[in-house]
């Protein structure tokens, strides 16, 4: 049921009372917990009102952002994962809903975070102007549209995950598992098509997504994320040491093209020194484990484990080169926030890339460890070169991608949501 005339929020309102909606936001790492906490930031910089729904883990907002934790089972906590339920959390048919959802090989979260969600928000709808979900795109979201002025965030079409690791499998029970685990994006598609307004973050994306969800382009409004330039910045007085490479991925996700920079520095071991910097940690015994072994370049690779924010940015500051292997990406944070560190980019083609990258770093095509081995043997023998791109980046990003420009972008598409519920 619609809300009565008197309530129907006002789109010309200076400030707006925002209510964002985000189901596993992990603020350290992943596009969508780095997006939440930053743009609820410059959403309340801009002086508008930020109230935050969240599942876990927790985001870990500023004390000015008020957040609301919607409690679920969590069985994908690092700490206990795939715990088993007791008996009275099975009492709660949405807990028992997500216990059956994991115990069948599917990914259940963002259909039962997105029922919690809809219990809190149908009972404080009166006290938001706009509703905005972060990718869940769940039926829950759906009946919140019905309510109150409602648009998501489509970071990129998850569809593309799917088909890169069911193409990465040859066993069909491996390929099953898969398209189970990536069952929910049905729903998604579903309930994508129903919303007035949905943003996300490239024009490879806005066009990606509108042909797997079948979506129609007037519909989506193209907003780049900003890089926090106060978290990731030059630190002239580390010297970079030569013949270091960083990325910033360690998962054994097919998408993230780890696999491609491991053959690179094989290769690259046998002309010259190199070392290869992961900051993360490899899944125990997974692919990338493996496929070093299989490599022999062991003593060649350091993974950092989970490290603290300054001693990434310190990490930066000792790369010579940065590199994002990533065979898709709806934006490209990594890439971006390299740049704004003021270190030479190679990244590939893959997705949005390119839309942030520009002419400031070296371009290879996707899946291709042959280009990138000449890619990175031609920075990491021309200093020249590696430092004026590094300089050419950190410009790009102070100029196109802050977190204030897509923060006003943003509020642009809230109100012509506003506008189309009246």
């Amino acid at each position: 049921m619609t809300q009565p005339l008197t309530t129907i929020p006002d789109p010309y309102k200076t400030h707006l009372n925002i209510c964002l909606v985000s189901y596993r936001s992990n603020p350290h790492s992943g596009g969508q917990g780095v997006y939440l906490k930053n743009l609820a930031r410059a959403l309340t910089d801009l002086g508008h009102r930020v109230h935050v729904i969240s599942g876990p883990p927790d985001p870990q907002l500023p004390d000015d952002i008020p957040i609301q934790h919607i409690p679920g089972l969590d069985l994908y906590n690092p700490e206990d994962p795939f715990r088993i339920p007791t008996l009275r959390e099975l009492s709660d048919p949405v807990n028992l809903l997500e216990w059956i959802g994991v115990s069948t090989m599917g990914f259940p979260e963002p259909f039962t975070f997105g029922l919690r969600a809809y219990h809190v928000l149908r009972s404080v709808r009166h006290h938001f102007d706009v509703v905005h979900d972060n990718q869940s795109l769940s039926y829950g979201i759906w009946a919140t549209k019905r309510i109150m002025p409602t648009l998501a965030t489509i970071h990129h079409p998850i569809t593309v995950d799917r088909n890169l690791a069911v193409k990465s499998v040859s066993a069909f029970w491996k390929k099953i598992k898969h398209l189970r685990w990536h069952s929910f994006l049905r729903m998604q598609k579903i309930v994508s098509r129903t919303l007035p307004r949905i943003v996300t973050v490239s024009e490879c994306a806005k066009k990606d997504i509108a042909k797997d969800f079948r979506i129609p382009l007037g519909k989506f409004r193209v907003v780049p994320n900003g890089i926090s330039t106060d978290l990731f910045y030059p630190i002239p007085e580390i010297k970079r040491e030569e013949n270091r490479l960083i990325v910033t991925n360690s998962a054994d996700i097919p998408l993230k093209g780890l696999y491609h920079l491991l053959h690179a520095v094989a290769r690259i071991a046998a002309q010259q020194p190199i070392k290869l910097v992961v900051v993360g940690t490899p899944k125990k015994n997974g692919g990338i484990e493996n496929l070093i072994r299989t490599l022999g370049i062991g003593q060649l690779v350091q993974f950092t484990g989970r490290i603290d924010h300054d001693t990434f940015v310190r990490q930066y500051a000792r790369a010579s080169v940065a590199v994002v292997p990533s065979l898709y990406e709806g934006f490209g944070l990594p890439a971006g926030e390299a740049m704004a560190c003021g270190v030479p980019v190679i990244s590939t083609t893959g997705g949005a890339l390119p839309e942030v990258v520009g002419d400031a770093g070296l371009l290879v095509p996707p899946g291709d460890h042959q280009a990138l081995t000449a890619a990175i043997l031609d920075l990491l023998g021309d200093t020249g070169k590696a430092s004026a791109l590094g300089r050419k980046g950190y410009c790009r990003i102070q100029e196109h991608f802050t977190w204030k420009k897509a923060a006003q972008k943003t509020v642009d598409a809230y109100r012509e949501v506003i506008r189309d519920y009246r």
